[in-house]
């Protein structure tokens, strides 16, 4: 599967539990695991925890923040260092959206895409 088919409206709901291997978050992102890897290096925010054998678990917050990081390269054309500005907070809007209800989230989501549709527009 390529990464930029799905949007991230689309991808799998994410199952309610504590940790995720990278093969896991892999198939709820949509993304290979050599990037997600790639991506730790670039993300200095992306730390998932390491057990034996030096495995990566994600949490919740890492597959959230994974999204929106394939959100901001894959469909708002970021490049990596202007994705990783916008995480560290050199904007106005929240960076990350964690533990919120799936409704918040989503209406998180339609807004963003209304703005995207209305920049497109004009």
């Amino acid at each position: 599967m390529q990464e930029t088919q799905i949007p991230n409206s689309e991808l799998p709901v994410i199952p309610s539990k504590r940790y995720f291997t990278i093969g896991e978050v892999s198939d709820l992102c949509c993304v290979k695991a050599y990037i997600l890897r790639y991506w730790e290096q670039e993300f200095p925010s992306l730390k998932p925890m390491k057990r034996r054998g030096n495995r990566r678990y994600y949490q919740r917050e890492d597959v959230l923040m994974i999204r929106q990081i394939r959100g901001l390269l894959y469909e708002e054309g970021y490049t990596i260092s202007g994705a990783r500005q916008k995480l560290l907070g050199n904007n106005d809007e929240p960076a990350v959206v964690v533990d919120k209800p799936a409704e918040d989230v989503l209406a998180q989501v339609i807004e963003g895409l209304e703005k995207v549709l209305a920049t497109l527009k004009s």
